[in-house]
């Protein structure tokens, strides 16, 4: 794998991956940020299903800064967690770092009622 940006990235997901799995109890929260918006997932590995999601794109999440967004979708992540009686996660940071919009959407999860 080349050792640019993107492979250096992909290397490091691949590296979280290996260690974490998410199970229908406790599922795996996964995080992708792009440079405009900011999705998860709540992902059983086991049997390959995507439990619940959320975006920023979607008509419910309001905010004036990108961070303040990201908190928007982690309670409405958990919102829905909840919803399918889920408390518990394991949170994949998806290879970004634990600071600025991935530090708000766990918070906003954790506000919400997640648990990691």
């Amino acid at each position: 794998m080349k050792r640019t940006k993107k492979g250096q990235r992909r290397l490091i997901r691949y590296r979280i991956r290996k260690k974490m799995t998410g199970t229908p109890q406790r599922p795996r929260l996964s995080v992708f940020k792009s440079n405009t918006s900011i999705y998860c997932q709540l992902i059983d590995d086991i049997g390959g299903v995507t439990l619940a999601a959320a975006s920023s794109r979607e008509a419910g999440v309001s905010g004036a800064t990108k961070t303040e967004q990201s908190a928007a979708v982690g309670k409405l992540i958990a919102e829905r967690a909840q919803a399918k009686d889920i408390d518990v996660v394991v949170f994949d940071r998806g290879g970004s770092l634990y600071h600025g919009r991935i530090k708000a959407l766990a918070e906003g999860a954790r506000e919400g009622g997640l648990k990691f």
